[in-house]
């Protein structure tokens, strides 16, 4: 009997032992599941720009989260973040988040560019800059010769003929000085025009001098006048002194000679040599002379032969005049025409 009682008592008390230690396992398990589950579910958070998602079952963190097991929550990265596989980075430079709660960055586009970590949007690339790459860290200025204009740009684009950019990171090309030029597009400086040639402020490139001008210096943007009593013969050769025998009126090429023994140089023109006067008094007097005694001869054949200056043709006028009566009285008659 007392062995059966005592037998009967330790059983109880092992069972209640075994009761305590089941319980105490059930508890460990429990909480090592919640410490530990991997399970593939995965709960989207509802608003990008969250801060943590309330979980009540032993779930993974959905991508742009990540575990705590203090509060039990998954916390949401923020903006300029991304998620690791346990916690959050800083987006790299080059790269942006602008929202949060995202699994990864996304890289500045062309024309865009951030040189720091954990950024929330990239920066314009200024005028006289550009970017032609994306996740671009700096923006590359433009090179001599090269501007652009605008924010964002991609590429430079040349200086035009005529303008000019001696710097990097220009914005506008500068228009070349009067007397100096640029025949070629992306030009870093613009060229002195040659001797005997010139730009004015409204033109675009260096022009020639024109006949009767010149220029004997370079980058000059005007020309001169060739003065009185000089000839210019090239636009790039200075004054020459026209010959005493010569004469140069303002704007000559070359001298202009008189014509020998018969002219003779009178200012800026030529006049008739006192040789050339004489001979022409000669000649007007000669002819005159002839004049005369042409003049004379006719008259005497006239008065030897009064008749001789008629016509041939006329047979029936007498060659001499006759003497004509008429009622007793004699006088002289003028021949009459007897023909039809």
């Amino acid at each position: 009997m007392e062995k059966s009682y005592v037998w009967g008592h330790a059983t109880a008390t092992m069972s209640r032992v075994w009761g305590v230690i089941g319980g105490l396992f059930y508890i460990a398990c429990l909480v090592g599941s919640q410490l530990t589950t991997t399970s593939t579910t995965t709960t989207d958070p509802t608003e990008l720009n969250c801060t943590s998602i309330n979980t009540t079952e032993c779930t993974a963190c959905s991508p742009g989260t990540y575990p705590n097991n203090d509060i039990e929550f998954c916390l949401c990265c923020s903006s300029g973040n991304c998620i690791n596989s346990t916690y959050c980075l800083p987006c790299l430079s080059g790269y942006y988040q602008p929202q949060s709660g995202q699994a990864s960055c996304l890289p500045c586009p062309q024309g865009f560019y951030t040189n720091t970590s954990g950024s929330v949007g990239c920066q314009s690339c200024q005028p006289g800059t550009f970017s032609n790459v994306s996740a671009s860290v700096l923006c590359t200025p433009c090179e001599k010769g090269f501007f652009s204009s605008v924010q964002n740009a991609t590429q430079c684009q040349p200086c035009a003929p005529g303008s000019f950019c001696n710097t990097s990171r220009c914005a506008t090309c500068a228009l070349c000085l009067a007397g100096e030029e640029a025949l070629n597009g992306g030009s870093a400086n613009c060229t002195p025009c040659l001797p005997g040639m010139y730009k004015g402020p409204g033109d675009s490139r260096c022009l020639y001098c024109p006949e009767g001008k010149y220029q004997v210096d370079s980058g000059a943007d005007h020309c001169d006048l060739c003065p009185v009593d000089h000839y210019c013969p090239s636009p790039d050769v200075g004054p020459i002194g026209c010959p005493d025998d010569a004469f140069c009126p303002a704007g000559s090429t070359e001298p202009s000679y008189c014509m020998e023994t018969f002219l003779q140089k009178s200012g800026d023109s030529c006049t008739l040599a006192p040789f050339t006067i004489l001979l022409l008094v000669i000649c007007v007097a000669v002819l005159l002379l002839g004049v005369v005694c042409m003049v004379r001869k006719h008259r005497q054949a006239a008065e030897r032969h009064p008749m001789a200056a008629f016509s041939p043709r006329s047979p029936l006028l007498m060659p001499q005049r006759m003497s004509s009566s008429n009622y007793g009285v004699s006088y002289d008659a003028e021949p009459v025409y007897a023909g039809w």
